[in-house]
């Protein structure tokens, strides 16, 4: 397989140069990172469709009890979505980080590193968005059973903690958006990338960055990344499923 790039020099002539290839022998790693990429996007929508159709989990211990066990499959599938998305997420970041290798190695390492770190901070967490937490789902059916007023004090107590723990700054969010700034930041120096999933790549980092470090008081301004996340891992996913059909070709 060969890739080139067009190139204008000064003198107005055209030469052809080369622009880095992927490694043929990880083709089986990008197909499967592709369609990691489109599941990935759709467990994200999912969710974010379920705020538009669905009530808004409250923010505070008792309702947010309450709304549990009156919305428990809503509130479920929000959870296993966020919580389950961090898999997939594993697997885009390191087909995108050895598909980029050869463009900047430095950069597609820590881009990687960063990546896969923050999957997997996500996953020993339970990391997911405002009023998610497993645990949750255990202190809203033990508050439904509880008789004493006493017995529910303390439950909407521990729920409060768990709400603030949830709603607190996201140190796998941050890496994950640095890990997308830091790949797509190299993309462009790539012809099966190219420079437009580059900037979006490199405007959902910044987004991201920012989103993540001031989560707990930009409300509904999260969106934004919220938006802008599932659209750089469909295009990436759409890169990497065609990557793998050029090298077989």
């Amino acid at each position: 397989m060969v890739m080139a790039r067009t190139v204008w020099t000064g003198t107005g002539q055209v030469e052809h140069a080369r622009s880095p290839e992927p490694d043929a022998s990880w083709g089986l790693l990008f197909k499967t990172g592709g369609w990691s990429a489109v599941l990935l996007a759709l467990l994200v929508l999912v969710p974010v469709a379920l705020v538009f159709l669905a009530p808004v989990p409250p923010t505070e211990g008792a309702a947010l009890l309450g709304y549990i066990a009156a919305h428990t499959g809503v509130y479920l599938t929000e959870l296993v979505c966020f919580v389950g998305l961090a898999v997939p997420a594993l697997v885009v970041f390191s087909a995108v980080a050895l598909a980029l290798k050869d463009a900047n190695k430095t950069v597609a390492a820590m881009g990687g590193l960063f990546g896969i770190a923050s999957e997997v901070i996500a996953l020993a967490l339970g990391g997911s968005p405002q009023s998610l937490h497993g645990g949750l789902v255990v202190l809203s059916n033990a508050y439904a059973t509880a008789g004493r007023d006493a017995d529910r004090a303390r439950l909407v107590s521990a729920a409060d903690a768990l709400i603030a723990a949830t709603n607190a700054v996201s140190w796998a969010g941050i890496l994950t958006a640095a890990a997308i700034l830091l790949l797509s930041s190299i993309m462009r120096h790539t012809s099966f990338f190219g420079p437009v999933l580059a900037t979006i790549g490199i405007v959902a980092g910044a987004v991201g960055i920012v989103s993540e470090a001031l989560r707990p008081v930009i409300g509904p301004a999260y969106m934004l990344y919220g938006l802008l996340l599932p659209t750089w891992f469909a295009l990436v996913g759409w890169k990497l499923l065609h990557l793998d059909r050029e090298i077989h070709q």
